[in-house]
């Protein structure tokens, strides 16, 4: 199954940008009205399409399944981190010597002048806790704000840790699903409400949202914030893919929303989805409340690695000197979130998705196929995807279109093959 078909398909060849008529949002809170740092040669040439082998390397992504299946699942992209990363990386591995390390002050200001450049929310360094990974974050903060056997609410479908963390460590996990109006994903308030109980401690929140693809508006996340106030909830707002917003819109970080309920949020970051960099394993918190930051803090003690060398030199390179790359980035895949989106209109009639505002992912929903195990049947076709039962939603599929243009139109046309 490998090669490209050479069945002609118009927008498979050539991607169909949205017009401004399809975007929403306010142009002074545009992603794309704050200039990024090392975005002073943003005209300088990123070759996105270049082939880079990734089988035989122990991937992952392209590792896991057999070599005639194309791998659209992982949240991992494709393409080679930014070069003054991958610069900084050569000249600490040239360096010969990997001993524990401090994390530097120049990495704790690029992180700081990146989150004030993009967002406008300045924050303080000891508000920061550093993390290998996204992940110990969500699980942390079950064990910080719940006692074994209380509720942590989740709103699905959502990235699969939220709906194991809870369990994992001996806490309740309560989930709300989505509201689909309208063809737009919205926050359940009303259902939340219902299912919240007298021992519900936290809410973890998806924000921008994996896998549904939203951008939470600014009032969105006030009465969000509002119903955490109520009922006394930590909210864990996992914000990864906060700097991958395609839409011509704002992300607001729920933190700087609501300034006044700083005893409540928890931000959860990492430069490894926008730039590429999840095998390093390098992530951190951002908690302003001096008690809620000890509480978070305290199950990870004596367990979490401190960051290491070369995630400390990437991040910093990437915060710093990434902008041009990043901008790059962002038009290589609003294009191919484009092309999925004319795709699945237009040749998966049993299949519908939502717009993709934010992330490299996209949402399938194939119920109407009637299919056992959507995601077996598109391996059979030779293309993976997530099943979305790892979710919270079996009749559904996760698309990750952070590839190369050629590897995304294979992939679709397979799906085709599968879906059709």
């Amino acid at each position: 199954m490998t090669g490209t078909c050479s069945e002609s398909v118009p927008f498979l060849a050539k991607s169909n940008p949205r017009t401004s008529s399809d975007t929403v949002g306010c142009a002074h809170e545009s992603n794309r009205a704050r200039p990024e740092a090392g975005a002073a040669n943003g005209g300088a040439h990123v070759d996105f399409d270049r082939r880079i082998e990734r089988r035989a390397t122990a991937s992952f992504k392209w590792d896991l399944y057999p070599g005639d299946v194309l791998p659209l699942w992982v949240a991992d992209m494709d393409f080679a981190s930014p070069p003054p990363v991958v610069e900084a990386l050569r000249a600490r591995a040239e360096h010969g010597v990997f001993g524990y390390s401090l994390v530097p002050d120049s990495l704790v200001e690029a992180i700081i002048v990146h989150l004030e450049r993009r967002y406008g929310w300045r924050i303080e360094r000891d508000w920061i806790v550093w993390l290998p990974s996204v992940v110990p974050g969500l699980n942390l903060a079950c064990d910080a704000f719940a006692a074994p056997g209380e509720a942590v609410l989740a709103i699905t479908p959502v990235y699969p840790p939220f709906l194991e963390a809870p369990g994992e460590r001996g806490r309740r996990l309560v989930t709300v699903p989505a509201d689909l109006r309208s063809g737009r994903w919205e926050l359940p308030l009303e259902a939340l409400e219902e299912a919240v109980t007298p021992d519900t401690r936290a809410l973890l929140f998806c924000h921008p949202h994996n896998p549904l693809g939203r951008v939470w508006r600014r009032d969105e996340i006030t009465a969000l914030m509002g119903f955490c106030r109520h009922h006394d909830l930590v909210l864990v707002s996992d914000e990864i893919h906060c700097d991958l917003i395609l839409d011509d819109l704002a992300h607001v970080p729920a933190a700087l929303a609501c300034p006044g309920d700083a005893d409540r949020v928890v931000t959860l970051m990492s430069p490894s989805k926008t730039f590429n960099l999840p095998g390093l394993n390098f992530a951190f918190a951002i908690v302003e409340d001096e008690e809620l930051r000890q509480r978070f803090r305290q199950p990870g003690e004596g367990i979490l690695p401190f960051p290491g060398c070369f995630a400390i030199a990437a991040a910093e390179a990437a915060y710093r000197d990434g902008g041009a790359w990043h901008a790059g980035l962002l038009e290589y895949l609003r294009d191919n979130r484009d092309l999925v989106e004319a795709f699945v209109a237009a040749e998966l009639p049993g299949v519908t998705t939502t717009h993709v505002e934010a992330t490299y992912l996209a949402w399938l929903d194939v119920h109407r196929l009637g299919l056992e195990d959507p995601a077996a049947a598109c391996r059979s076709a030779g293309v993976a995807l997530s099943a979305g039962a790892a979710f919270g939603d079996p009749a559904c599929l996760r698309l990750n279109f952070g590839c190369r243009r050629e590897t995304l139109q294979e992939g679709l046309r397979r799906l085709r093959a599968a879906l059709a």
